[in-house]
């Protein structure tokens, strides 16, 4: 019986593919996210494909390490790509499930000038309108009471 157990767990570890400290089963897709500040924590990485009846998407956070993991995946052929506070949506990726897909994510030029997105900066315009009641001043915010 013991014997059973231990084929059944090692079997499971040599389906799965090891990189960065990143174990990838065959339906999942994961990598580590880096930019030319290093690795990008806090950001999400979107999966996306039209190869299924409806269309379907999936979207996970990076670690500290800036590591993702999209877990059970059905198979198909999905688009991958990074979006974040600070960046620029990155190109999208082809890849499938099994696979350990390490990402690029684009520092947006103008982030670091600016506590939160202004007119000038390029990146609000990949903010969705609720995003934007989170960081917009309201004319009473720096009023005194």
């Amino acid at each position: 019986m013991l014997a059973v157990a231990a084929a059944a767990i090692l079997a499971a570890c040599l389906s799965a593919r090891q990189d960065g400290g990143i174990s990838v089963g065959e339906s999942d897709l994961g990598g580590v996210v880096m930019s030319a500040n290093g690795p990008e924590a806090g950001v999400w990485v979107i999966a996306e494909t039209n190869d299924l009846p409806t269309k379907f998407a999936k979207v996970v956070v990076t670690d500290d390490s800036g590591r993702y993991l999209i877990p059970e995946l059905p198979k198909a052929n999905y688009s991958v790509w990074v979006r974040g506070y600070g960046l620029v949506d990155s190109p999208k990726v082809q890849s499938t499930p099994g696979k350990i897909l390490d990402l690029t994510a684009a520092v947006e030029p103008s982030a670091g000038r600016s506590p939160r997105p202004t007119v000038a900066s390029r990146s609000w315009r990949w903010w969705t309108g609720s995003s934007w009641t989170c960081v917009s001043r309201t004319p009473w915010a720096s009023s005194p009471n």
